[in-house]
């Protein structure tokens, strides 16, 4: 299917095509497979769509919520992206609790919460050791620095091939995050990106050649469908690129 790009007018409509296609792609991948996996991303960007969501009649039974990334703070605490979308979407839906796979921040070592999880992500999708699981949506923003999840410019996290979750780094403090080769084997990425101080990072990541480690956003590439949806003030200038 290759790279899908489109610039909606309004952040308004932003967030209601992208409520459209995660809409689609859970009742395709209901339909296909009998339930839907979906990582949620955080930051502020994403929360009215959460919002919308709560307000679907949809069969939550059928649905799996997993997080791409998560700082490394308590569910309460106001920084964290699983208490985002547990106060704007989960909380208000009749979704069991045993559907919802937050990324585990209290071993009070990260590297022992992102092992733990990598573990919860295998035995729930019956990986073998090796392979990545396909998640059939992956919702991701993408920061003016380029990053996407917790993929850094410049840290240990962008080199990691070999494990389905890793330790980033932003100023030092650290999150637990997907790789990019997890991120990459969906079966359907959505970046939802806004802003017009995302134009200078969205130019390197479409130009045809760039640094995958100073703009992580480029090492996303996924063996399914690419959707990149912006507002008009991040896609202004890509309106004739796809």
């Amino acid at each position: 299917m290759g790279k899908q790009v489109e610039i909606l007018p309004t952040m308004a409509g932003l967030i209601e095509r992208a409520g459209e296609l995660v809409l689609a792609q859970m009742q395709s991948s209901i339909s296909s497979r009998g339930q839907c996996t979906i990582a949620l991303s955080g930051g502020s960007t994403p929360k009215p769509l959460y919002e919308a969501m709560a307000n679907l009649d949809l069969p939550w039974q059928k649905i799996h919520v997993f997080w791409g990334d998560e700082r490394y703070v308590a569910p309460d605490h106001p920084d964290s992206n699983q208490g985002m979308a547990r106060r704007a979407w989960l909380d208000k839906v009749n979704i069991p609790a045993a559907n919802i796979h937050p990324m585990p921040t209290d071993a009070g070592d990260p590297a022992v919460d992102a092992s733990k999880h990598e573990a919860e992500l295998s035995e729930f999708f019956k990986t073998p050791p090796g392979e990545f699981p396909a998640l059939d949506i992956i919702l991701l923003g993408m920061g003016d620095d380029g990053h996407t999840a917790s993929l850094f410019p410049h840290t240990e996290a962008l080199g990691v091939r070999d494990r389905l979750i890793a330790v980033g780094n932003k100023d030092g403090q650290p999150r637990l995050t997907f790789t990019a080769p997890l991120i990459n084997s969906a079966r359907c990425v959505i970046f939802v990106v806004a802003g017009a101080n995302k134009r200078p990072a969205l130019a390197q990541i479409f130009a045809p050649q760039g640094d995958e480690m100073t703009y992580p956003s480029r090492l996303i590439q996924p063996v399914g469908e690419l959707w990149w949806l912006l507002d008009e003030s991040a896609g202004q200038e890509l309106k004739f690129v796809g």
